[in-house]
C-alpha cells in the first residue's frame, strides 16, 4: 500500500525560503498519485501508446506502463491488449495484480515535491540534444541514476556540465503530469563529485520548469538515502512511498520482451 504524506505545494516545508526563491504554485497534488498515467493522458499524450484505460511510453523512451485505475479489472484487460501475452512490463503505483498476471520483481520508490527549492540558472550548463545521447548513455551507465534510454531526451529539457568537452554531470526532465514536471537523471561523474554540480543542475532545470508554470517533483529509490537527504536539504519534501512492480502478462509470448 502506498504511504502518503499530505503535502500542499508551497506551504509544507518548515525550511526558511531564500528571498530569491519563488514559492511553487499550489497545483493539485492528487495527479501525482498516478503520475505516469496523468502524464500519458495529458502533456505526454503525443508519446503514448494506448488502449482504452492503459497506456505506456515507447520502450526506447521510458520503460513504464500505467493504468487509469489500477483497481479496475478492465484497465488490466486493456493493458494485456496493449502489451500482448507473456510480456514483462514495469508499472507503478500498483500493490496487487489480477489473476493470471505475475509479479516477477520490483522495489519501493519515494516521491518528493518542491516546497522550498531555490531555482536559478546555471551559467555553465549547456542544453543537451540528440547528438549528445551516446555520451549521456555512457555517463548514465557509469553512475546509474535511473532509466535513460535512446529517446528519453525527447521527454523534456536536459542540461549538462562539461569539463574540456567531456560531459561530467547531467540533469533533465522526464514525466509531465498536468502542472508538474519530474526532474530526473541526476548524475555526476565520480571524479567530479563533491563540487555541487548536481545541485546546480537541479536548480537550473527547476528554473526552466517554474518559468512555464509547472512545479518540480522527483522520484528516487527508497533505499537511496544519500540522494533523498540531498533533495530534502535543497528544498524538496517527501510526499509518498509506493511500490514499483515488474509484472508479466498472462499467456505465452514468442519473445518475452521487457517493456
Amino acid at each position: 500500500m502506498a504511504q502518503q504524506t499530505d503535502i500542499r505545494a508551497g506551504g509544507a516545508s518548515q525550511r526558511p525560503v531564500a528571498s530569491h526563491t519563488v514559492a511553487p504554485s499550489a497545483h493539485d497534488t492528487s495527479v501525482l498519485d498516478n503520475a505516469v498515467w496523468a502524464a500519458l493522458d495529458g502533456p505526454h499524450a503525443h508519446l503514448a501508446e494506448r488502449v482504452g484505460r492503459a497506456a505506456r511510453y515507447p520502450d526506447d523512451v521510458y520503460a513504464f506502463a500505467a493504468l487509469a485505475d489500477p483497481g479496475d479489472p478492465a484497465a488490466w484487460t486493456d493493458l494485456l491488449t496493449l502489451v500482448g501475452p507473456g510480456t514483462t512490463v514495469r508499472i507503478k503505483p500498483v500493490d496487487t495484480v489480477p489473476d493470471g498476471w505475475e509479479i516477477v520483481g520490483g522495489g519501493v520508490g519515494v516521491q518528493l515535491v518542491d516546497t522550498a527549492l531555490c531555482a536559478e540558472p546555471a551559467p555553465e550548463a549547456v542544453r543537451l540534444g540528440p547528438d549528445d545521447v551516446p555520451e549521456i548513455l555512457d555517463l548514465v551507465a557509469r553512475t546509474k541514476p535511473g532509466p535513460f534510454l535512446k529517446r528519453t531526451i525527447e521527454l523534456g529539457t536536459y542540461l549538462g556540465i562539461r569539463d574540456r568537452e567531456r560531459l561530467i554531470a547531467l540533469t533533465g526532465e522526464r514525466i509531465r503530469p498536468p502542472g508538474w514536471t519530474e526532474i530526473s537523471a541526476v548524475c555526476t561523474d565520480p571524479a567530479y563529485r563533491g563540487r555541487g554540480l548536481a545541485t546546480r543542475l537541479v536548480r537550473a532545470v527547476a528554473a526552466g520548469i517554474r518559468e512555464r508554470g509547472d512545479t518540480p517533483f522527483l522520484h528516487a529509490a527508497a533505499n537511496n538515502t544519500g540522494a533523498i537527504r540531498l533533495y530534502e536539504s535543497i528544498g524538496f519534501t517527501l510526499r509518498r512511498r509506493s511500490p514499483i512492480l515488474l509484472v508479466r502478462s498472462p499467456g505465452t509470448s514468442h519473445h518475452g520482451a521487457v517493456l
